[in-house]
């Protein structure tokens, strides 16, 4: 499915969704991007960077390979799949989209989403993204 579609079903069948967006963490690039509201262009911007940092900064690689070599762990997959961030009104959602390490599928949802029916329908839609 492509990106579009794919973001579209997210908006559609995640929890309370209010935001969905996929992001190149190579490049820091946002790749697409769908918002129940409008905002500002610079916000899109800076939510790749941010991104990519949640999952590739240095201090998070340098996390990953301790837990790796505490675990004995020998690949160089990257260790942290999925993060879950709560800010005042909203839960967000990301996670590496599976085969495809480097995407990664951002979910915005009302605070009062269920945590696990967000989880249970972004993995879904993250099956679907293909690159």
């Amino acid at each position: 499915m492509n990106i579009d579609e794919s973001l579209n079903g997210a908006l559609k069948n995640v929890p309370k969704a209010v935001a969905a967006g996929v992001v190149d963490i190579t490049d820091g690039l946002l790749l697409g991007i769908k918002t129940a509201d409008s905002h500002p262009k610079e916000i899109f911007d800076f939510l790749a960077a941010a991104t990519k940092d949640m999952f590739e900064g240095d201090n998070v690689v340098t996390i990953e390979n301790m837990f790796k070599k505490a675990r004995g762990v020998k690949t160089k997959e990257h260790y942290f799949q999925e993060i879950i961030v709560y800010s005042t009104n909203l839960l967000h959602y990301f996670a590496r989209v599976p085969g495809q390490g480097n995407v990664v599928l951002g979910v915005v949802c009302s605070i009062d989403a269920n945590i696990g029916l967000v989880l249970v329908k972004a993995r879904e839609v993250a099956k679907t993204i293909e690159i």
